[in-house]
């Protein structure tokens, strides 16, 4: 028995997850994005709709606090479109935030007590009010989100992984954590550490915007989780790079911590905002493309068997 993983619609089975895309975002507001938010529900909702017609059944919405999240929408599109969410809370790195955001100077005490309460009592919706689902029931965090920036954790970087670590242990939700570049990622490893946080309940997400196939082995080998979102970002790599450095990988230290995701995360990249590829890509692109190449036991590896342990909550 894995257990059970936290969604927007109540706690399920973590069996019952399917094929899952680790990280992608239905809404998110940011000053570092001017132009390309993610703020309207029924756009919103067909790109939802295109990811399920792509065969993906859950999705990690990793949007944390402050970023224009809005659980009760996310809420309302899966329960129309039957797409099962886990929605992050947490924090991402201080740059996403105006320099008038109390959210910077919030105490490590603050931060976990905002965090646990979104994943006990319920997340705040953009009025500040807990949200309520369509059945009338809160909309709680599964998972709890942390960043740093390029080769740089900032006081509140430090206080947010701080953050993360206790609300984890204190809930039983895993930890994403934003990478750039795929940088620090051992310094966020030993910083979670030195908070009580094993690696195994650590998703490093970005890792593969560094393809350093050797660094990614000696992660796992501490028990983190990888996280490879950077399909169809072909100004830095290919696809078939990412999918090189996944075999290469693999053949040193197996499948069994590594997730697959898009995070497409801009309006831009949305064709329902007018943009392109869309939410689906990885679906429809990248999976198939994968399984050709590396084999259909191994992606269902990456979309199903390991998403299902690593989101199920721990006890």
């Amino acid at each position: 028995m894995i257990g059970e993983v936290r969604t927007v619609l109540g706690d399920v089975p973590a069996s019952s997850l399917g094929p899952l895309d680790y990280h992608e975002h239905l809404f998110q507001v940011s000053p570092l994005l001017p132009g390309d938010e993610l703020d309207d529900e029924a756009l919103s909702s067909e790109e939802a709709v295109s990811l399920v017609s792509g065969g993906i059944r859950s999705m990690v919405e990793a949007t944390p606090v402050g970023l224009g999240a809005n659980p009760e929408a996310v809420a309302r599109i899966s329960a129309r479109t039957g797409l099962q969410v886990v929605h992050a809370t947490g924090a991402h790195h201080r740059g996403h935030y105006r320099d008038s955001d109390p959210l910077l100077i919030a105490s490590e005490a603050d931060l976990v007590e905002r965090f646990v309460g979104d994943v006990v009592d319920g997340l705040r919706g953009p009025s500040g009010a807990r949200a309520i689902g369509p059945d009338g029931a809160p909309v709680r965090a599964g998972l709890v989100k942390g960043a740093a920036r390029y080769w740089s954790i900032d006081a509140f970087g430090e206080r947010v992984l701080s953050a993360c670590a206790a609300t984890a242990g204190q809930t039983g939700v895993p930890v994403m954590v934003h990478l750039d570049h795929g940088s620090a990622a051992h310094e966020v490893l030993d910083r979670l550490a030195a908070s009580g946080l094993p690696a195994d309940r650590v998703v490093l997400a970005h890792v593969d915007r560094n393809l350093d196939a050797g660094l990614h082995a000696s992660l796992v080998e501490r028990g983190a989780w990888l996280g490879y979102d950077g399909a169809a970002r072909h100004r830095e790599a290919p696809d078939s790079a990412l999918i090189d450095c996944l075999r290469r990988t693999v053949e040193a230290v197996g499948d069994e911590r590594i997730l697959l995701g898009g995070d497409v995360a801009r309006a831009s990249r949305y064709r329902a905002y007018g943009g392109m590829p869309g939410l689906d890509y990885l679906a429809v692109r990248f999976m198939p493309r994968l399984e050709r190449e590396l084999g259909a036991e191994f992606l269902r590896a990456l979309t199903v068997r390991n998403p299902a342990v690593f989101l199920a909550l721990s006890t």
